[in-house]
């Protein structure tokens, strides 16, 4: 059997490194910080360092994880944008649900002939009784 991996080149990008930092209000969500860096482990200034929040919201499925960009200026920055930030990807997500369940509704297959129980094999009018189990 061929490895999948066996045939890919698998390798660090030395020039797109950077440092996490990740903090955290311990109630709301966290964000993280991340910090061009050469490949000495170095402060590579002629990027820009990034921020990203996550957070999570209830459904009724469970706890959906969300995670989004914040304002790159400063740490102080990215907290305050947090909420706003937090409520756009709500809004995303959702809209990218409804998007899912429209979807998947419009994928319903009704069979040839309509819904006649019969046509399925099941009891009614041309289908076997007890549902299309024979008994011998």
């Amino acid at each position: 059997m061929n490895d999948p991996m066996q045939d890919q080149d698998i390798r660090m990008d030395a020039d797109n490194l950077a440092r996490e930092d990740v903090f955290t209000d311990s109630r709301i969500g966290t964000i993280r910080r991340l910090t061009p860096v050469t490949a000495e482990g170095e402060v590579d200034s002629s990027r820009e360092v990034q921020y990203f929040g996550s957070t999570q919201i209830m459904t009724p499925a469970g706890a959906l994880p969300l995670n989004f960009e914040l304002p790159n200026e400063s740490l102080a920055a990215a907290v305050e944008g947090f909420g706003d930030a937090a409520k756009v990807a709500v809004e995303q997500t959702m809209e990218e649900l409804k998007e899912m369940q429209r979807q998947a509704a419009s994928q319903i297959v009704v069979p040839k002939g309509g819904m006649d129980p019969g046509a399925m094999g099941g009891g009614g009018p041309g289908g076997m009784p007890g549902g299309g189990i024979q008994m011998p």
